[in-house]
């Protein structure tokens, strides 16, 4: 890794050498998803929970900081990623508190409904990126319920003051579900406070449904049972209450996974990912559907997924897809980078979510692809890939990152296009992370 700037503590950038080819194993990092709902409802519930395997990232110390300021008693066994989280049973015992949630939005928009409701008074903030994605839907919401809470700066945007206030839980909830699924998680994660039955409707079409699932997948193990009516609506029961499963385990981050197998898939293989398969809770691990169409070869364990090229180390191309990604919107940004790679043009419908994602993740995945040599047409809820004549990458592009993990990872797959490739800002993993580069160059072959 090489910067421009000498002992800074994040490099400029990073320069990744041609890739020949990918193969071996990675034991994947916890899923973020499921890190920060397993320490928000382990903080909520009654008794002692045992979170094994936490992801070890930004987003994650955003949530474990934010608990410990609410008086949450959290304990890590030594230098494992367990921890021991002793549940507030339902009330967080400080009342007045200043959070700073950096651009974590697992963490801001639960956080956000369950201090609604909790009766006290709290600030809570990020980096600017965060006040620019929006939480007016979940907010309006709150509302609803009798929730005070004022807008600090642009109306429908972080951040946020939030007040006591006298609920009055109402049996029916309304909110709009086709911009952020986690939306709608938040509100189903802190409805139990109530400790009334409340139906949340669907307000237009849900997006990013998977996500919700592992809401109500945890929800379940700790001890609350929502009833589904198709996507359209959802019952919180009466008397609602989180109690400790005991011990949970948190599964390997299958948003992650998806660089490693589309690696696998282009550069001949095989690749394997520990931690995650078909046992698993997370939609991104439908990646793999996606991978078998372009015609790459996918097996499946319970916790391991390996994949191979479709002509293994003698540079097939993928086939060309026509593909509604709504239900996985990260790893989709993955199939993106593998249009490079495809046989003609690729198209991906339904993404509109990517426009408030860390970055505006349409326009910015246009620019870089464009780098590479890619003709793109973007749409308000589309990206249309044609990858460049003769299948040659344009060499030595330097790739912007936006402060976002996603497109930084998701690049680093060009270098298996036969050409160096420069990624700025390469840090900017922490936020799920850490240690990509160093696990993505531990399976390259260059020579």
């Amino acid at each position: 890794m090489s910067s421009t700037s000498a002992g800074a503590a994040r490099p400029e950038h990073l320069d990744l050498a041609p890739i020949r080819r990918m193969q071996g194993s990675i034991v994947l990092p916890g899923s973020k998803s499921i890190s920060n709902r397993t320490l928000l409802l382990a903080a909520l519930a009654d008794g002692v929970t045992e979170v094994k395997g936490l992801l070890e990232s930004d987003d994650t110390a955003r949530m474990l900081d934010a608990l410990a300021t609410l008086g949450v008693a959290v304990e890590r066994h030594g230098v494992s990623r367990d921890y021991r989280v002793t549940g507030a049973s339902g009330a967080f015992p400080i009342k007045q508190a200043d959070l700073f949630l950096g651009n974590a939005g697992t963490a801001f928009r639960p956080l956000t409904a369950v201090l609604a409701l909790s009766s006290g008074s709290y600030r809570l903030s990020g980096v600017p990126r965060m006040h620019e994605r929006p939480i007016g839907d979940l907010v309006d919401a709150l509302r609803s319920l009798g929730a005070h809470i004022e807008y600090l700066g642009a109306e429908g945007f972080p951040p946020l003051a939030i007040r006591p206030a006298k609920l009055v839980p109402q049996a029916r909830v309304a909110i709009r579900g086709s911009v952020s699924s986690q939306f709608v998680t938040a509100l189903l994660m802190a409805l139990p406070l109530t400790r009334r039955a409340t139906v949340v409707e669907m307000v237009g079409d849900l997006i990013s449904k998977p996500y919700v699932e592992i809401t109500l997948n945890l929800m379940q193990r700790f001890g609350v049972d929502v009833a589904r009516d198709g996507w359209e609506r959802f019952t919180v029961p009466d008397g609602a209450r989180y109690r400790s499963p005991g011990t949970i385990r948190v599964e390997g981050d299958a948003s992650s996974a998806s660089y490693f197998l589309a690696a696998g898939a282009i550069g001949g293989g095989p690749v394997r990912v520990e931690g995650v398969g078909r046992g698993s809770i997370q939609g991104d691990v439908r990646f793999v559907d996606v991978l078998s169409a372009m015609g790459a070869s996918v097996e499946t364990g319970e916790d391991w997924i390996e994949t191979r090229g479709i002509e293994a180390g003698r540079g097939g191309r993928l086939r060309a897809l026509d593909v509604d990604l709504n239900h996985i919107p990260d790893a989709a940004m993955t199939v993106a980078v593998l249009a490079l790679f495809a046989d003609g043009t690729t198209t991906l419908r339904n993404i509109a979510s990517w426009r408030v994602k860390e970055t505006d993740r349409i326009a910015a995945m246009a620019i870089e692809l464009r780098k590479l040599g890619a003709q793109v047409e973007e749409g308000a809820d589309y990206l249309r890939v044609t990858p460049p004549a003769g299948g040659r990458l344009t060499a030595g592009a330097a790739i912007d990152t936006y402060d976002d993990h996603r497109m930084a990872m998701c690049f680093s797959l060009a270098a298996l296009g036969g050409v160096p490739v420069r990624i700025n800002d390469p840090m900017c993993v922490a936020k799920t992370f850490p240690e990509y580069f160093r696990e993505f160059g531990r399976l390259a072959v260059r020579s």
